[in-house]
């Protein structure tokens, strides 16, 4: 028994130590621009399905896919291309624009203005035995749901399917890579995708020609995409940062945000004990400058009294002698000096002054500090972006110019909302399926883009909610400024609770 627990022990350390598992919001997010190529001919009015095969949006209206998937097409002119996304429920048509059999890729223009969300293309290596998803519509999977050409032509969402890098390999004169991602006849063309949901090839071909199933798969690489698409004319977007997952991101995050906010304790532990320290120091000066001058005014009083004593003594003895006038003038300078005498004394300090006397003094102390500069002061800041911090899977910028006014207006031109300790604004575009919320933290500098990729429904349903609340530009106006406050929590709240991407930017005020 206690043999068997050791083993299921050995195993759970060892799968809690694998490779983190590719975020299901970034592979359905990169589904969203993989679409199935189907290709028919036209006799007439009839309409005979030839094949098809898969490919991927790397520009709003341009679709990379295999040169094999559509050679018929360039061969036969009665031969059409159909594009079919995997939602929505609009196809559209296709027309060749580039094409490369010795690297089996082919551009295509959609037709019919139709546009979809574009995949960026990862520039950077790719490691032996990393994990790998391949997407795509595997003809194996049609047959098996009984699916005929109508229901080929509707929008559906892709397979997915994952595995591991094999290996780079050089086949047929150009780069591709092997994956043990399951694909068949009819993933040809379809990306290859790391965890983050950046394209890392087109599938191509499998290991066995024979029209089974391939146990390997060869992708063409994503270096001879991006020539191709060069060569084209066609600028791809493309990252070289490496895939974390957002669950690392933000586990790093708050520990970073606990460090932050124990070295804040910290410091104001810190600072308490050194204004405590500095107030006993005060405290016990000021006690003893009040003992000081209790004893000061003590000792004059006496002085004061004793004079007074003499100067009675000696109008006394004036008096007696008959000299009436000097007498009077000695009886009145006692007098004087008795009634000094007796103000000295009472005018000496108490000690319950002292509380007063440290409370003035910390008072004024505190007056003369430096008061520290802050950066929510209006102007113009360099933001640059902190890689560690952040979570790039489709930007490309690194520096970010920002003018900043104290009511939240940035760049003259975008009225951002309180959002908590910041300010935020949130932005539904119409051409894109992106939701974006840039934030700006005046106390720590900062400025961040959260970048959610949504499928239609969740676009429409947040563009709807944007029109409740209309564009606002800079404004100053209270009501105008809660309905941004009101327009980003509502939206929100109709996230998922990770970005896609998160940037990351640290600010400063350029050199003068």
């Amino acid at each position: 028994m206690n043999r068997l627990l050791a083993i299921i022990s050995i195993l759970a350390a060892t799968l809690l130590a694998g490779p983190a598992q590719a975020d299901p919001a970034d592979i359905s997010a990169a589904s969203r621009s993989v679409v199935r190529v189907v290709l028919a001919a036209k006799d007439g009015n009839k309409v005979a399905f030839v094949g098809h095969g898969s490919g991927f949006a790397v520009a709003p209206d341009k679709i990379v896919t295999n040169a094999h998937v559509v050679e018929i097409a360039r061969q036969e002119q009665s031969v059409v291309i159909g594009i079919i996304p995997s939602q929505g429920g609009i196809s559209y048509g296709g027309r060749i624009i580039a094409y490369s059999p010795d690297n089996d890729l082919a551009l295509i223009q959609v037709l019919d203005g139709g546009r979809l969300p574009p995949l960026a293309v990862f520039g950077g290596p790719v490691a032996d035995g990393a994990d790998v998803v391949a997407v795509g519509y595997p003809g194996s999977v049609d047959r098996a749901q009984g699916l005929d050409l109508d229901d080929l032509i509707n929008p559906m969402s892709p397979v997915k399917t994952t595995g591991t890098v094999s290996g780079g390999r050089t086949t047929k004169q150009f780069d591709t890579i092997l994956h043990t991602a399951p694909i068949a006849s009819g993933n040809s063309g379809g990306p290859l995708i790391d965890n983050c949901g950046r394209v890392l090839g087109a599938n191509s071909f499998g290991s066995i020609s024979d029209g089974n199933d391939a146990e390997f798969g060869f992708a063409v690489s994503a270096r001879e995409i991006l020539a191709f698409l060069r060569k084209a004319g066609v600028k791809a977007g493309s990252t070289a940062s490496p895939c974390r997952s957002a669950a690392e991101i933000s586990q790093e995050e708050q520990q970073r945000e606990a460090a932050a906010r124990a070295q804040v304790e910290a410091a104001k532990q810190a600072e308490a004990l050194k204004r405590e320290r500095a107030e006993t120091k005060l405290r016990t000066g000021i006690s003893q400058d009040i003992i000081t001058e209790r004893e000061n005014r003590i000792a004059m009083a006496a002085l004061m009294l004793a004079l007074a004593l003499l100067a009675a003594g000696g109008a006394g003895v004036l008096m007696v002698q008959g000299k009436r006038n000097p007498a009077i003038m000695a009886a009145g300078g006692a007098a004087v000096l008795l009634l000094g005498a007796v103000i000295t004394f009472l005018s000496r300090p108490d000690f319950s002054e002292i509380d007063d006397r440290v409370a003035a003094a910390l008072q004024e102390q505190s007056g003369k500090g430096e008061t520290p500069t802050s950066i929510t002061a209006a102007g113009r800041y360099q933001c640059t972006i902190n890689p560690q911090r952040s979570r790039i899977t489709v930007s490309q910028e690194n520096e970010l110019p920002i003018e900043w006014t104290e009511g939240g207006c940035v760049n003259g031109r975008t009225q951002y909302g309180r959002d908590g300790a910041k300010w935020s604004r949130i932005f539904v575009p119409n051409e894109e399926q992106t939701i974006t919320i840039s934030s700006f933290q005046p106390d720590r500098s900062e400025f961040t883009e959260e970048r959610y990729l949504m499928g239609l429904e969740a676009m429409t349903k947040a563009r709807a909610i944007r029109a409740q609340y209309g564009n606002r530009a800079c404004t100053t106006d209270d009501k105008a400024l809660a309905d941004i406050e009101d327009m980003v929590k509502a939206i929100r709240a109709e996230l998922p609770s990770q970005a896609n991407e998160r940037l990351v930017y640290e600010c400063k005020k350029p050199a003068q």
